[in-house]
């Protein structure tokens, strides 16, 4: 649903793409088993915010329809929940709840495995949030997620200005009621994910820019760095610390922040990814109206 903000970017970052895929050569250490992406189905409006259960089985929304979908280890393609608030980005927590940035009121949901809903936050200090887009929940089922603005049409508020001016990266612990703001200079952050509660990832999506942090114990973020200019969706990362960053395909990175690989995806735009399967050894993409899987050598970090 962030169409029109990629059809406004996508030229400037075609020529960084073009020059850059040519230096791309086998993935390193022959990390994919498959040449190029297997397409499961293009069935959808607009696919998003993939995650998958303990089990491996991975559940997706397709926002413009609102709905989550599950595709389960054995291939199986099922909705998991219709009226999923506009659902955007989606995590597990420890419990095996799926938390997702309803984006239709702007809000955090919890879902249960009966498909209870929760509504875990609603405002910012008394205002609405510009519109949850992803998140990543730490070993202490502390919440991380990204609050980029993007005018939707669906929303009933008539003004087009946010009442957050920033557009923030907030953090929410445990048991809290409450977020607080881990980062206020970012342009537009988008997509997130973290490691071992030792480091996070965040795509700010406006400046073109993937920003690495250092986890603190109580989840504050420190030592900012520069980790690639790319421009990103959804990322994740698989056990020998590839970030793999969505968008003009997959562009895959090494811990150094050295590009090691593009997959074509044979779509408009790659909006998000995430290791799934019984072996969490299949990469799973979702890509404007269709999901794709990659059979990998690796699995994602846990």
């Amino acid at each position: 649903m962030k169409r029109n903000f990629y059809k406004n970017t996508r030229n400037l970052f075609l020529l960084l793409f073009l020059c850059s895929a040519s230096a791309f050569g086998q993935l390193k250490n022959g990390i994919s088993k498959d040449a190029n992406p297997i397409l499961i189905s293009s069935q959808f409006s607009f696919t998003e915010g993939p995650a998958a259960d303990k089990q491996g089985n991975i559940y997706f929304t397709d926002q413009p329809d609102n709905k989550i979908w599950e595709y389960d280890i054995k291939g199986r393609l099922s909705v998991f929940l219709d009226s999923a608030g506009r659902s955007n980005g989606t995590y597990f927590d420890s419990k095996g709840n799926l938390v997702t940035c309803a984006d239709e009121q702007n809000e955090l949901w919890l879902i249960n495995a009966k498909k209870q809903v929760t509504v875990l936050l609603r405002d910012f200090n008394g205002h609405r949030f510009n519109g949850p887009n992803d998140l990543w929940i730490d070993h202490n089922d502390g919440i991380y997620f990204t609050d980029p603005y993007f005018q939707r049409d669906y929303w009933e508020r008539k003004s087009p200005d946010p009442a957050i001016k920033g557009e923030n990266l907030y953090y929410l612990p445990k048991g809290k009621n409450e977020a607080i703001v881990v980062d206020h200079d970012l342009k537009k952050p988008n997509g997130i994910v973290g490691i071992n509660n030792e480091y996070l990832f965040v795509s700010d999506i406006g400046a073109g820019k993937i920003f690495k942090y250092k986890i603190d114990a109580d989840g504050n973020l420190k030592d900012r760095q520069l980790f690639a200019e790319d421009l990103a969706d959804g990322m994740t990362i698989d056990n020998e610390r590839n970030l793999y960053l969505a968008g003009r395909g997959v562009t895959v990175y090494d811990s150094t922040g050295k590009r090691i690989h593009h997959f074509d995806i044979p779509s408009e735009w790659t909006a998000n990814i995430c290791f799934g399967g019984e072996k969490r050894d299949v990469l799973f993409i979702t890509a404007s109206r269709s999901i794709y899987i990659l059979h990998m050598n690796v699995k994602g970090a846990k």
